[in-house]
């Protein structure tokens, strides 16, 4: 899938268990392939950065077996590896690419790592300096500090005390830990400079010392490994829910309404990314703390506020607050980021230009990134979220549907650490809920609909307007109705209003312009195309606000709004119909002929059930309303009676 266009939310609120951590998950793969004996790992996190691990430990000799909901048997090796020669592709994992490149370089033997475009753009010559400070041999295989990376066998070292930069990467010191024991002697680790992400490191020394391997903390600066270290199998572990994959829902809760609750981390958690509660009880949200779950929910005035914060303690989580801070009143602004633009993708340059995007105002530095909500009376502007192939980019974006409609683009990034993040968002989400009323020309949809609405106090989209829009526009830009790339993009950039019940057309009303036979005929045959129709689709979707939408055409059921609550499809006769058209003509002045124009609908029906892109069909889920003999009053009353009937079921 290209993208997923996310309707406007009115709420969130239920309960969801998070997949796994992929923090530990990556470090107890690892470290049950380095000890002695068999190791079950529970509920560990299936996702595109697991994998790459896995794949990774089977290539260099290790068993991984798959086991049921989640688990897998890991056989250690006790520290030396099966196959001493392996080219390891890594993809965009940086928790596996770190700490591998670390064990390998101590471990002995010949091995290539690579990864994706974007992993030989991340730095890494931190890591390996420090690891040629004991021995390891390591090539940069093309641009020197990156990778990809040639190891081979180290040599021998008496080296008992490594150097290691600490305000670039906590991953760089986290690998460098894990892989002292391979060493067999006393080590200590000084850290130079700040230590950024500090949590992810408590997370390794926790992991490590349930594998067997305590490390000595001298307060952030000095960690010192013991002679003798080794790893030994704890025989299970349980892998807590990923903190970092909270945030999303806990932000949802805030944002909301709530309550939402996520199970799998809580107040004795391992991993830091569980404070990103506390910064949100800091901007208002009312916050509820349990063993093993935390619950999220909007701050008792609806409103939250902006902070400026310190998010050295939360990196990876303090995106989600960038979105957050969409919806809070004042400016927000995050410190200690700079992290941020060495991960998937440059975050704070991206984070920016999808923030604009939205409306916000927003400003960044090297380590900070500052952003201002638009008014309140402006709200947040539909828009297309570009993702650049980061997962957290795609799930701290789809926060922003609670303020607009949204598109994300490349939505598939989520599986890095989170692939069916999209499934569980929509389960705890309630959309701005839509009437679909499709049906054939002059059946009558257009009144039908805009009717209903009013009554329910809803908007409308008259969707063939847009159509018909389209096609004034390309015959007043003298482009043919089959010139599909020409059409497209006039579609795509159409100044449309709808203010007041008046259509305008880059200011100009053309309501009557637009009804005309040959403007009517003009935007079937547009239709017809699937550039056209790809371009007006999210154009459609932007038009579901809230309360609620009624919305009338020949595809809105099927297509544009599958998930309506309600699903109409009107005919009539042709004779009818014609007649109908016949009257509409006729009462604005317009000469008319009955024969011409049952002519010009059987056309018109035969051509759009028959065209190739979204046919104009009744949807299995649809209700059938034929209008022949039936006054509008009594089509609006038997719609309104359907509606009423699905609200009643909830």
């Amino acid at each position: 899938m290209d993208f997923i266009d996310l309707p406007q939310l009115l709420a969130a609120r239920g309960t969801l268990r998070l997949p796994g951590s992929k923090s530990i998950s990556n470090r107890v793969l690892l470290l049950a392939a380095l000890a002695s004996g068999d190791t079950e790992l529970r509920d560990l996190l299936q996702s595109d950065d697991t994998a790459r691990m896995i794949d990774a430990l089977r290539k260099l000799g290790v068993k991984v077996e798959a086991l049921a909901d989640n688990g897998f048997r890991v056989s250690g090796v006790g520290g030396v590896f099966p196959l001493r020669q392996a080219d390891l592709f890594l993809g965009n994992a940086g928790t596996a690419f770190r700490s591998l490149t670390a064990v390998l370089a101590l471990a002995g033997g010949d091995y290539r790592l690579s990864g994706v475009a974007r992993m030989h753009e991340r730095p890494i010559a931190d890591l390996v300096d420090a690891l040629r400070q004991l021995g390891a041999e390591i090539t940069y295989a093309e641009q020197g500090g990156f990778p990809p990376l040639l190891i081979s066998a180290p040599t021998p070292c008496p080296v008992d005390l490594v150097r290691v930069r600490g305000d670039v990467s906590s991953q760089f010191l986290s690998g460098l830990l894990m892989a002292l024991p391979l060493r067999g002697v006393a080590t200590t680790v000084e850290v130079v400079g700040e230590l950024i992400s500090r949590p992810y490191v408590d997370i390794t020394l926790a992991s490590m010392a349930r594998f067997g391997v305590e490390v000595l903390r001298e307060g952030w600066q000095r960690f010192t490994v013991a002679a003798g270290s080794a790893y030994r199998s704890p025989g299970v572990v349980e892998v807590e829910g990923d903190a970092s994959s909270a945030s999303y829902f806990l932000a949802l809760g805030a944002l909301g309404g709530g309550p939402l609750r996520v199970e799998g981390v809580g107040r004795d958690s391992l991993q830091g990314d569980v404070r990103f509660a506390d910064a949100l009880a800091g901007m208002g949200a009312k916050i509820t703390v349990g063993d093993s779950w935390i619950e999220a929910a909007a701050a008792d005035n609806g409103r939250l506020r902006g902070v400026d914060l310190d998010c050295n303690h939360i990196p990876d989580a303090a995106m989600t607050l960038a979105t957050v801070a969409l919806f809070a009143e004042g400016p927000t602004i995050l410190r200690n980021v700079a992290s941020w633009r060495v991960k998937e993708t440059d975050r704070i340059a991206a984070m920016a230009c999808e923030l604009q995007k939205l409306g916000a105002s927003v400003e960044t530095g090297d380590d900070f990134i500052r952003i201002v909500p638009p008014a309140r009376d402006r709200g947040l502007r539909p828009a297309a979220i570009d993702t650049y192939d980061d997962h957290r980019m795609a799930m701290c974006f789809s926060l922003a549907a609670l303020g607009t409609p949204l598109r994300i683009n490349d939505p598939a990034a989520v599986g890095k650490t989170f692939p069916d993040y999209f499934t569980r968002f929509a389960a705890v989400t309630q959309p701005v809920p839509v009437v679909a009323i499709d049906g054939t020309s002059a059946s009558g949809k257009g009144t039908v609909a805009s009717r209903v609405a009013a009554a329910l106090g809803w908007h409308y989209l008259d969707s063939g307007a847009l159509y018909r829009l389209t096609a004034l526009a390309a015959r007043r830009a003298a482009v043919g109705w089959d010139d599909e790339a020409a059409v497209a993009g006039i579609a795509a950039n159409l100044d449309v209003d709808f203010a007041g019940g008046v259509t305008r057309l880059s200011g100009e009303d053309v309501g009557d312009a637009i009804r005309s036979e040959e403007i009517s005929g003009g935007a079937s045959r547009v239709a017809a195309l699937p550039a056209v129709r790809a371009a007006l689709l999210f154009r459609q979707r932007a038009f579901r606000r809230p309360p609620g939408l009624v919305a009338d055409g020949r595809d809105m059921g099927a297509v544009v709004f599958p998930d309506s609550m309600t699903k109409v499809f009107l005919t009539a006769s042709v004779e009818i119909r014609a007649e109908r058209r016949h009257k509409q003509l006729i009462d604005k002045g317009i000469a008319a002929s009955i024969a011409a124009l049952l002519l010009d609908l059987r056309e018109r029906d035969e051509r759009d059930s028959q065209r190739c892109v979204a046919p104009m069909q009744q949807s299995a889920d649809a209700e059938l309303l034929d209008t022949t003999n039936l006054t509008i009053a009594t089509a609006v009353a038997q719609v309104l009676d359907w509606v009423n009937k699905v609200s009643e079921r909830g």
